[in-house]
């Protein structure tokens, strides 16, 4: 079965739209880009496109690319400031003489509508309420929206950084199912893929993943995604009981409907 990412996300966008129409006023989504990277401008440009679908403002704040981290932060506090913002994104990656962690945590966890400050995360460890990474959201979206019963499952992640492997890791311990987390240093990467029932791929290795691993029955989430719309999943000659996200159309789409739906969250708390 194909895990449709296009249909869960629109299923998140018409509840989005519902619930924006009864307000008087609009949430406010503002996404801070620096410098001018092709790849960066397309995916906040999509973002914007997706807020003014559903009613949200979307909003677009340039930075030069040599900006420094002192100057970068004043300009996450003031948004911290503006009560008529009610998210706050940060396109990453950033400039490399920018330290990206320090800068996420000046975002204020109330407006940290993408999941990337140091609070947000401890809070998903302890299964606290929180706002998530969009990626592990919509991965955990996707999961729950075709009813894919986690507990007790032996599911995998293949990638361990701080915005994708990790924290899905939490989200997958917390809905009971019993994770091992795989990186570059892992030995018999093979058998524990054969072992799985659930398999994210989040290494950013394109088709690094070959089908014949993966379980009879298994569920696999394609979370990669390389140069040339390319995954991390080689999906040739999958078993027909598999069931997967496709590259493009599978979660994708539902991280930037997570955002949407995380920064109208904020919007009704404040």
């Amino acid at each position: 079965m194909i895990l449709n990412g296009k249909e869960v996300a629109l299923e998140i966008e018409n509840n989005l739209k519902e619930i924006i129409n009864k307000y008087n006023t609009k949430p406010v989504l503002v996404t801070i880009i620096v410098g001018n990277k092709i790849e960066s401008i397309t995916y906040v440009n999509m973002k914007l496109k997706a807020c003014e679908r559903v009613g949200i403002i979307g909003k677009r704040l340039e930075l030069d690319e040599n900006i420094s981290e002192e100057d970068l932060i004043n300009e996450i506090e003031k948004l911290n400031e503006y009560t008529s913002v009610s998210g706050i994104l940060i396109q990453h990656p950033l400039p490399s003489h920018l330290n990206e962690q320090e800068i996420f945590n000046y975002i204020d966890p109330k407006k940290d509508v993408d999941g990337l400050n140091a609070t947000s995360f401890g809070n998903v460890v302890m299964g606290l309420p929180s706002f998530v990474p969009a990626t592990p959201g919509a991965i955990m979206a996707i999961l729950k929206y075709y009813n894919i019963d986690l507990e007790g499952k032996k599911a995998v992640v293949v990638g361990r950084s701080n915005i994708l492997g990790k924290p899905v890791a939490m989200l997958l311990l917390n809905a009971n199912a019993t994770v091992t987390i795989c990186h570059s240093k892992t030995k018999d990467l093979d058998n524990i893929l054969k072992e799985a029932d659930v398999v994210v791929a989040a290494l950013g290795k394109p088709r690094y993943i070959k089908a014949s691993l993966l379980k009879k029955g298994s569920v696999i989430i394609d979370a990669g995604y390389n140069e040339g719309n390319i995954g991390d999943v080689d999906l040739d000659k999958i078993d027909e009981s598999i069931s997967y996200t496709p590259v493009p159309g599978g979660v994708g789409p539902v991280t930037i409907a997570k955002l949407l739906e995380q920064t109208v969250n904020a919007f009704e708390r404040r």
